[in-house]
């Protein structure tokens, strides 16, 4: 894909996401988001929706997080101290560890996040609503598709970015499918050759002996036969 291209969509005015410019640390997690997306070859509206969502739950940033309030706010909360964290807000810790993730805090690690994000919303790892509940064939349900996080919460505010990230997507060729492995086949085993430089094996040749032996009798023979006119 023209990375280039994706983002000057993404700057135009109208697009409705970052303004007119991103800043590096923007730029840098999207980056790690489309890099994640390639290698698992996700399909462009799926990208399109993790993106959304992304931008939404990181409040803009596109950079881990962890939910926002004061030490004493998050300190009320039931499944405090492991509060939302990462590029979606994961609470409680049974949600941590399906990603995981082993002590508050680690959910805020690139890997985690994005491992949180692609399975939770490929596999329903959330709420039991994955992508392809909504985005399938000719679907494409970006409305409902907040159910795969967060019920109907912003639903609609998260479509319009979902639509914008789909145009970006497409204006750089995005195909969404993972870069291909040559594969060398293995040689097919092959009866060996004879060697021509080994000796063959000996023939066997009548005994000398006994060859011999006739020759004498057939001699002895043929003189005692001519004694007998004489």
């Amino acid at each position: 894909m023209d990375r280039s291209k994706f983002y000057a969509a993404l700057r135009a005015r109208s697009s409705g996401v970052f303004g007119t410019s991103l800043s590096q640390s923007q730029v840098n997690g999207t980056e790690q988001i489309l890099d994640e997306a390639q290698r698992r070859g996700t399909p462009l509206r799926h990208l399109a929706y993790i993106l959304s969502t992304a931008y939404h739950e990181t409040a803009h940033t596109m950079q881990p997080i962890r939910e926002m309030g004061g030490e004493k706010y998050l300190r009320s909360k039931r499944y405090y101290p492991w509060v939302g964290e990462g590029l979606v807000q994961v609470t409680w810790e049974e949600n941590h560890r399906k990603f995981g993730a082993t002590a508050p805090g680690q959910m805020m690690t690139w890997p985690i996040a994005l491992r949180a994000i692609f399975d939770g919303m490929t596999k329903g790892m959330f709420t039991g609503k994955k992508l392809d509940d909504y985005i399938v064939g000719d679907r494409s349900d970006y409305v409902g598709a907040r159910r795969i996080v967060n019920g109907t919460d912003r639903d609609d505010d998260l479509a319009g970015y979902a639509k914008t990230f789909e145009t970006a997507l497409r204006a750089a060729g995005y195909i969404g499918q993972a870069p291909k492995t040559l594969t060398i086949p293995e040689p097919k085993p092959t009866a060996p050759k004879p060697d021509e430089t080994s000796p063959s094996p000996p023939v066997a040749e009548p005994a000398k002996g006994l060859a011999f032996f006739l020759q004498l009798a057939a001699k002895a023979f043929a003189w005692a036969f001519s004694r007998k006119d004489h």
